[in-house]
């Protein structure tokens, strides 16, 4: 009976003229979370590919049985960093994603890229699961990747999603790659006190992408167009912390200059509004529950110098800022990222956002510094990869999908 019923469901490209409303009907039906406890839903402004649009290219399919729409799935292909090799004379170019002759630096390590594609926002109406609807979404979206030239396919579940994890490891042929954590801080009423100690910078798109080039090419995945993410209208801006009196005359005088004598201790990440891209909700909470979080907002927004933490508004429509790009550099890189997360909170508590979030690797050296409630965080993320086809050379870095996780990921805001 299944088989019959799959035989006459028709998978096309997404047409937003017609679309749209049957793809808010699957949305609204498909809850993120176990049922009857606290669910996660999505409101994603009546633009049903947000999600990828950003991306150098993207696909979403529906699947339509009669003239009802009961599935969908979203995908997107990049070129990112892979692993690295040494190679002699050999630097990365700011402006330019090729490599250029440097006589001064015989060792570098340059990145090998690959291209990657990622499956996001896979839904079945909970009418037609268990029927292999999502096998077959899968399996089509896959056929637009290899065609566009893609290697890897991967996808981010939960790791506790049992049905997620075993459609795509047991059916589809992936592979569990990466178990990075989601930290998520809530924004309080309050504003956060920074340091007096450290000095915060915003760099122009130009100055961040020459530094992100020169000390985070390397990192597995690393968009090589890094240029398009930071001059997307989406990117709040990247901020750079340093100790106080560390820049000469307490002027800065460029990323080229900075990198050639940085100071002992650094860190920077950028920032990326979701808000303007969906909204999220918690619903399912009981009613003591949602009037202890009001309480502590009250009391917050009443006595602000007391500085007590409140639980956010989340059980309501709330937006977010996403950090992402982060990184450092010596003894108190911790410290230098704790006092941009302040920065990045009191960004967000301007910006109207309920939390502040970032994904790192589970081995990131500077995730001490990174404020967050672990109540709202993912301690282990779940991703799965897959080899798209044989045929590929190996290359210097051989398969993508054996390598051994390094300590820093780089975490693409426009699928987040």
């Amino acid at each position: 009976m299944g088989e019959e019923r799959l035989d006459r469901i028709v998978v096309r490209g997404f047409d937003p003229s017609k679309d749209g409303v049957g793809v808010e009907e699957v949305e609204r039906r498909c809850e993120v979370g176990p049922g009857g406890k606290l669910s996660l839903f999505t409101d994603l402004l009546g633009d049903p590919i947000c999600r990828v649009r950003n991306s150098p290219a993207f696909l979403m399919l529906v699947a339509e049985m009669g003239e009802e729409i009961v599935g969908m799935i979203r995908g997107c292909i990049k070129t990112v960093t892979c692993g690295k090799k040494i190679s002699r004379n050999v630097k990365s170019n700011s402006s330019i994603s090729y490599n250029v002759i440097d006589n001064n630096d015989l060792s570098k390590p340059v990145p090998v890229y690959t291209k990657v594609a990622y499956i996001l926002g896979l839904r079945i109406s909970p009418s037609h699961r268990r029927m292999g609807l999502g096998l077959k979404l899968v399996c089509q979206m896959e056929d637009w990747f290899r065609q566009n030239g893609a290697e890897y396919s991967y996808i981010a579940t939960e790791s506790d999603n049992h049905a997620s994890v075993k459609l795509f490891t047991d059916k589809c042929g992936y592979s569990k790659f990466r178990t990075p954590s989601i930290l998520v801080n809530p924004v309080f009423a309050h504003r956060v006190t920074m340091s007096s100690r450290v000095t915060i910078i915003k760099l122009t798109p130009p100055d961040a992408e020459l530094l992100y080039r020169r000390r985070f090419d390397t990192t597995e995945f690393f968009p090589r167009d890094i240029d398009s993410v930071l001059k997307n209208r989406l990117n709040v801006g990247t901020f750079l912390a340093v100790p106080r009196d560390s820049l000469k005359f307490g002027l800065w005088a460029g990323s080229d200059r900075f990198l050639s004598d940085p100071p002992e201790s650094w860190s920077v990440l950028s920032v990326w509004n979701c808000k303007d891209v969906f909204r999220l909700e918690v619903r399912g909470a009981s009613r003591a529950k949602r009037t202890f979080a009001r309480t502590t907002r009250i009391v917050d927004k009443a006595f602000p110098f007391l500085r007590l933490p409140s639980v956010p508004a989340v059980f309501r429509p709330f937006g977010l800022y996403f950090m992402y790009g982060l990184g450092g550099e010596g003894p108190r890189a911790a410290k230098m990222m704790k006092a941009l997360c302040g920065h990045v909170h009191n960004l967000a508590r301007e910006g109207g956002c309920g939390v502040v979030a970032t994904e790192v690797a589970s081995r990131e050296p500077l995730k001490s510094g990174i404020p967050h409630w672990k109540v709202l965080s993912c301690a282990e993320d779940l991703w799965c990869m897959k080899r798209l086809g044989e045929d590929y050379s190996d290359g210097s870095v051989g398969d993508w999908t054996k390598s051994s996780p390094g300590l820093s990921i780089f975490v693409d805001p426009r699928e987040f």
